[in-house]
């Protein structure tokens, strides 16, 4: 640690996030995630507090659970992070940690390794200054927040329904804005069958897949509907095997954006129950919600005027906004009071000049504190 007197001073907190940024973490390099899980835990080694090592499997590193010594008896704190990024390993040689400005550049350094690094400080200080928040605080870093969640889900889910409040380390939005809201996600897998022919000689024998699977994706981008928030995106296909061949099959991926659950039980039921238009054309359409959406509920309002109360303390405007991306604080905000957003303020996520803004961090930092001294 720095002997400076500010135990808040944005060069030392930047100092950690290097390191952090620096262990290069994609979610399919669970080698590499768990490098940075063990610098982590390490963090907390002298502090008044324990941490589990939840063994990694799928494919997917391990995660991370801190807890205070403190408060674990009853609701308290969960804080939700994400150790992983979506670059690639090597990413970080055309994406160096540097400074220009106020500017710091790095792989994940927005999303979401700053705001991590961000509620582990405040943390720490809240420790080193001798204080104990009114309720126990749980740290949960995960390993594969970047596909979905698929091995920390029910985890999360569990320790979201133990806690009485979830602040989410997601990186801010358009200038410092918090996420009170955000769409729920689902993901399909459309497969069609038709019949193969020779398409110059016998094309009436044929049932063509890629023909039918256009009337799909007619079908499908019918749903979108902007007044509602309602998206849908057909953002993969593929079928057939020759030119002079009437395809066989025919695959697509499918991508819904959904405000509401009202929004997702109608375009989810409607997906699944697609059906074939063409005769001697099969479609098989599976896939389900894969994040709930993150409605802003009466908790999760009284949780945002309270930190908004204590950003203009700290001296900046807190504003909340909804946004279609999807996090884990979409599995806890359904029964949890859940405030997103909280971490650093920047640009870029998942692009090639990721960044975030240096001056966000001593005010990021010190209302999550304030979250923990404050929140009863």
């Amino acid at each position: 640690m720095s002997a400076t007197t500010d135990p808040f001073d944005s060069s030392v907190i930047l100092d950690g996030i290097r390191r952090w940024v620096e262990i290069e973490t994609p979610t399919d390099a669970p080698d590499q995630v768990n490098r940075l899980a063990t610098l982590v835990a390490d963090g907390y080694r002298d502090l008044p507090a324990t941490v589990a090592r939840i063994a990694g499997r799928d494919g997917c590193g391990d995660h991370l659970l801190a807890r205070s010594s403190w408060g674990q008896d009853a609701p308290g704190i969960l804080v939700l992070s994400h150790l992983d990024t979506v670059h690639p390993l090597g990413f970080i040689e055309r994406l160096p940690f540097r400074i220009e400005g106020d500017c710091a550049y790095g792989p994940g350094i927005y999303d979401m390794k700053g705001g991590a690094y961000l509620a582990y400080y405040a943390f720490r200080q809240l420790c080193l200054s001798g204080e104990q928040s009114p309720l126990g605080i749980t740290h949960l870093f995960v390993s594969d927040e970047e596909i979905g969640s698929p091995t920390s889900r029910a985890l999360i889910e569990e320790e979201g329904r133990r806690a009485k409040y979830v602040l989410v380390t997601e990186p801010a939005r358009d200038g410092g804005k918090v996420v009170t809201g955000r769409k729920g996600v689902a993901r399909f897998d459309v497969s069609i069958t038709g019949v193969p022919s020779h398409a110059g000689t016998r094309p009436q024998d044929g049932r063509s897949a890629i023909r039918e699977l256009a009337n799909v994706i007619q079908a499908l981008e019918a749903l979108n509907d902007p007044t509602r928030g309602v998206s849908v995106n057909v953002g993969l296909v593929r079928g057939g095997t020759r030119p002079n061949v009437i395809p066989e099959t025919a695959y697509a991926e499918v991508d819904a954006r959904l405000p509401t659950f009202a929004d997702a039980d109608e375009i989810v039921t409607k997906i699944l129950n697609l059906k074939s238009r063409s005769e001697g054309v099969t479609v098989d359409v599976t896939g389900a919600l894969n994040r709930p959406p993150y409605e802003k509920s009466n908790a999760g309002a009284a949780l945002f005027e309270h930190a908004r109360t204590l950003a203009d303390e700290v001296g900046f405007d807190l504003v909340g906004t909804s946004t279609g991306g999807g996090s884990d604080g979409n599995f806890t905000a359904p029964f949890t009071a859940t405030l997103d957003g909280l971490g650093v303020d920047g640009k870029g996520a998942h692009t090639h000049y990721e960044q975030m803004y240096v001056s966000s961090i001593k005010p990021r930092t010190r209302l999550l504190h304030r979250l923990y001294q404050t929140l009863q």
